[in-house]
């Protein structure tokens, strides 16, 4: 395992959430009706930031929630170490909400998935709008996100490392080469 190339530094990922909250706002038409749930672990501390500056943006505070999908992923049986369970913090109603779920990458559509079906354990949104950092392709779902930080094509035998400073110590986005 090498790293190929640094796609994104902390700056970069400070600029393009700044550019996703003013998208979510103006196809939103404001953030009246916002909530942000982001996937654990790091689209959590994504979606954490995102509602920290539409909140300042719009001034108003936006309510955040996390969802733990550990037991709604459909691989979980097949995994051979045990699976680390965290919660789920939901703690407004979605019902009728616009809800922005969060995650660091998309890739074969399986996590997004997941969330759904743990999201809609919850109640009734009026939409679900995905937002990722960043889009790998390579989908086995068909599943398409409403924002993206940024799309990079990669290779099944590449992978797409994000850090994030409350999990990781820094901010960046690694392409890493499995051999």
């Amino acid at each position: 395992m090498r790293i190929k190339e640094k796609i994104m530094d902390a700056l970069d990922i400070e600029r393009t959430l700044n550019r996703l909250a003013h998208e979510i706002i103006e196809r939103n038409k404001g953030s009246k009706n916002l909530a942000i749930v982001g996937i654990r672990t790091r689209g959590e501390f994504l979606a954490r930031r995102l509602a920290e500056k539409i909140s300042k943006l719009e001034n108003t505070s936006v309510p955040v929630g996390v969802l733990d999908i550990t037991f709604y992923r459909d691989d979980v049986r097949l995994k051979l170490r045990q699976p680390e369970v965290k919660t789920t913090e939901i703690n407004f109603p979605i019902d009728d909400k616009d809800i922005i779920l969060v995650d660091d990458v998309l890739f074969t559509g399986r996590t997004v998935r997941a969330a759904l079906d743990e999201l809609i354990d919850f109640g009734r949104p009026k939409t679900v709008q995905l937002v990722v950092l960043i889009d790998r392709g390579n989908r086995e779902l068909p599943i398409q996100a409403d924002f993206v930080g940024k799309k990079v094509k990669t290779s099944l035998n590449e992978e797409i490392k994000v850090n994030l400073r409350e999990v990781d110590g820094d901010d960046s986005v690694l392409l890493i080469e499995h051999d």
